[in-house]
């Protein structure tokens, strides 16, 4: 089989294993990671899965999920939120990192740092599975709907400081023999990034008028284009090219008019979504070793995240939304989505995670895709009445 052939087949089969999914509100895009486990128990070919083609695509799907982050960070929107959002965000997630932390340096035998980092990235939020959800049950417009989608908005911000230090980390600290070396070339990437700042926040009027003047999404997506290719390759002399996609992706976003970034919006997702994103998905599952596989380890790292994150949210939010609304926005709150899969994959990559610990949270992420959903739909159909009843 050549690589176009192993390609259609794997499209194929996500297509028809995703539309299943999506009955029980779990994302379709989902089911190219189902695919990748199938190959990580045995992979038929080996020489294609392995080929410089295959691992670009997979790159490319990465970069690509990295820039439509950015381009989802609308300070504007951030900028709305109020004091209870925000404080409620930082707690709940320093508070089921620090559990996560103990957890992984504990357990996996992590210095405390990487524990911290994949602590951290497990515990941003995936508020697209959220919405539909929340819609389907008329919660969108009540207290506790907009707290979770605050949150999930917030939590954008979170999730971009993360990806920042998770990839500056690995760009920064090089793992040789077990132990970690500072590499003194990648110090200038703070000085990049400064840089881009300061020629954006001086130039912004400018570029503002450039960008008036351009006009059909065709052309305003080959700009961007060229903008997630020379951001990337510039922060690929810094050895930091996955920072050069997020920051395009935000750029993009907060300095096109409205009117554009919503007009070029669905080509980014059917993109990264339709076409790279089954690519990195199934890259991610086929990399995880089943041998690996500790039933004991990933209902550890299950309950001890989805447990701190329920009791923080109960903690968080009882006196602003009542009992049973705050327990319901922690279950709400645990949903995975592309974040935590990317700095996860990320780390492997670079060797500041292991294949053991890599596995047992791939694992751990696919059970919370299948049961939050499950779990939060089963609670707002039992709570309902009183959910409503002080939103």
């Amino acid at each position: 089989m050549n690589t176009f052939l192993f390609l259609g087949t794997i499209f194929f089969f996500t297509l028809i294993l995703g539309s299943l999914l999506e009955k029980i509100r779990v994302p379709w895009v989902f089911a190219a990671l189902i695919l990748g486990l199938a190959f990580a128990f045995y992979n038929p070919f080996p020489e294609i899965t392995s080929s410089p083609t295959f691992e670009f695509l997979a790159w490319m799907g990465m970069y690509f999920l990295l820039f439509l982050i950015g381009f989802e960070l609308d300070i504007k929107k951030i900028k709305k939120l109020g004091k209870f959002i925000i404080k409620s965000t930082f707690f709940i997630i320093l508070f089921e990192s620090i559990f996560g932390s103990l957890l992984i340096h504990f357990v996996f035998q992590y210095n405390w740092f990487i524990s911290f980092l994949v602590a951290i990235s497990f515990a941003t939020v995936g508020e697209a599975i959220l919405i539909p959800i929340l819609e389907e049950f008329n919660l969108i417009k009540t207290k506790l709907g907009q707290t979770i989608l605050g949150i999930g908005v917030f939590d954008d911000i979170i999730e971009i400081l993360v990806l920042i230090l998770a990839i500056t980390s690995t760009s920064i600290f090089l793992k040789t023999s077990n132990e970690f070396s500072f590499n003194i070339q990648s110090l200038f990437i703070p000085l990049v990034l400064l840089g881009i700042i300061i020629l954006i926040a001086v130039n912004s009027r400018k570029i503002n008028a450039f960008l008036a003047k351009i006009k059909g999404k065709d052309v305003l997506f080959l700009l961007s284009l060229s903008l997630f290719f020379l951001f990337t390759g510039l922060n690929q002399f810094a050895e930091a090219a996955t920072l050069g996609p997020l920051f395009a992706g935000i750029f993009i976003k907060n300095f096109f008019s409205k009117e554009k970034t919503e007009s070029i919006e669905p080509i980014i997702k059917i993109v990264a979504y339709s076409f790279l994103g089954p690519i990195f998905f199934f890259w991610i599952g086929m990399d995880v070793d089943i041998k690996m596989f500790s039933p004991l380890l990933i209902l550890a790292v299950i309950l001890v995240s989805y447990g701190a994150k329920i009791l923080a949210s109960y903690i968080a939010g009882k006196k602003h939304l009542g009992t049973k609304p705050s327990i319901l926005m922690g279950v709400a709150l645990g949903v995975r989505f592309s974040t935590s899969l990317v700095i996860i994959k990320l780390l492997f990559e670079k060797q500041l995670i292991d294949v053991k610990l890599y596995s047992i949270l791939i694992a751990s992420s696919i059970v919370f895709k299948f049961v939050v959903p499950f779990l939060l739909s089963f609670l707002i159909q039992k709570w309902k009445t009183s959910v409503l009843k002080n939103a």
